[in-house]
């Protein structure tokens, strides 16, 4: 594991923020780190960057006690962005890059690069205030990949981002999985999760309630729910069903129907499969995993009754 943060308590007064919290982030892998306003991500996300220490529990970093010097190898992009609006562009840029102990010409060098990549060589001499929050938000991103960390943590990255933008930063930050880095990705937008992550964390009231790789999370909560897309009338379907089916939905498209059968315990699809067979032309069956958005809900909801 590149990190792991063991059993974290972080206690304000009267308030308890992380309640024995844990997590582990594998080598090259993207971490889904979530939980809905208040639950503790943020904190969290603080102890991990070293901005505060925790009350109790232990940090890891590359299989030892983290250390403080290790903040050169982690790269943190907060959900509350902040420029100095009065400096140009270029030279905040090369300035944040030293502290983080690129040297100037090392800084210019990689900074080129990367504003080449991102097409905004042109803003190199214009002060922060004069460009967008979207621009703000790019300069920011270069800013906290400079230094090619290990660890990367993006804190809701995609605000305020057009569709273009989050799929050019969705490349960047599958590219650097790829080149070997390790990234927690904090969001509550969960087709991204989907889209994007290998493991998440679900912290709710200051605990972790769900974690796991997204796959097994997914298979875990799935209800037996199948779409089957058959040939035929609407009015077919009203056919009895035997006592393990039930219909959820029943759709159209392009001539042929979309049902979506739940199966009740102790069949199996070979059931459904048989049934239909003997009145319907059945052109596929694939099986239905809840969304991210459905396991979150359901996970969070069940914590709080």
């Amino acid at each position: 594991m590149l990190f792991e943060a063991k059993n974290i308590v972080k206690r304000y007064a009267g308030h308890t923020a992380l309640d024995g919290v844990s997590i582990s982030i594998p080598e090259q892998s993207i971490f889904g780190l979530l939980g809905p306003n208040g639950a503790g991500k943020t904190t969290l996300i603080r102890i991990i960057n070293q901005i505060i220490g925790p009350d109790e529990g232990e940090l890891f970093f590359d299989g030892r006690n983290i250390q403080t010097s290790d903040i050169y190898q982690i790269g943190y992009l907060p959900e509350e962005r902040g420029l100095y609006k009065k400096m140009k562009v270029g030279e905040q840029a090369i300035y944040l890059a030293q502290l983080k102990g690129l040297s100037r010409a090392d800084a210019i060098r990689e900074l080129k690069v990367w504003f080449e990549k991102f097409d905004i060589g042109s803003w190199w001499n214009k002060k922060v205030e004069e460009l967008s929050k979207g621009m703000q938000q790019k300069i920011q991103f270069i800013i906290t990949i400079i230094h090619k960390p290990k660890l990367l943590i993006f804190d809701e990255p995609f605000s305020g981002f057009d569709p273009i933008n989050v799929q050019l930063l969705k490349k960047e930050i599958l590219n650097f999985k790829n080149q070997g880095a390790s990234i927690i990705f904090s969001t509550h937008n969960m087709a991204s999760v989907e889209e994007i992550c290998d493991h998440i964390s679900l912290i709710d009231q200051a605990k972790t309630i769900l974690e796991g790789e997204v796959s097994s999370i997914k298979n875990k909560f799935k209800a037996n729910i199948y779409e089957v897309e058959w040939l035929g009338q609407l009015d077919q379907m009203k056919v009895k069903l035997p006592s393990y089916l039930s219909i959820l939905d029943n759709g159209n498209s392009n001539g042929s129907n979309k049902t979506k059968f739940q199966i009740g315990e102790g069949s199996k699809p070979n059931d459904l499969m048989k049934f239909l067979m003997d009145d319907f032309d059945v052109l596929g069956l694939k099986e239905i995993l809840p969304s991210m958005d459905e396991i979150f809900i359901q996970s969070v909801n069940a914590t709080s009754k």
